[in-house]
């Protein structure tokens, strides 16, 4: 299965959740793509004491998952993509066609 993953929040507890979705599909053998927009271009920089960011999108990372970040939302923030490639609207748009599931966290 290929699935898309749309991260639109900087809630610690969601962001870590959806990439726990994320790698879990990973270890199942799925390709997987995380497009973060909006708020979720922040999740580098989550910082929680209960819920750790880092750790998981560290994994998916490793893991061979495909992600990115909205561009125009990096800018708004002033912020540079970091772990992510800066990506745009029409590649969110490619990555959901070429979905298979498509869920969104925020």
């Amino acid at each position: 299965m290929r699935l898309g993953i749309i991260v639109n929040t900087n809630n610690p507890e969601t962001v870590w959740n959806a990439l726990r979705l994320g790698n879990a599909a990973l270890d199942g053998g799925h390709n997987v793509s995380v497009f973060l927009m909006g708020a979720g271009v922040e999740a580098e920089e989550i910082q929680s004491e209960n819920f750790n960011v880092a750790e998981v999108l560290d994994k998916f990372a490793r893991g061979k998952g495909n992600l990115l970040a909205c561009g125009t939302c990096l800018k708004v923030r002033q912020q540079e993509s970091g772990v992510c490639p800066v990506s745009t609207m029409p590649q969110l748009v490619k990555l959901i066609e070429n979905s298979d599931k498509v869920v969104t966290f925020g």
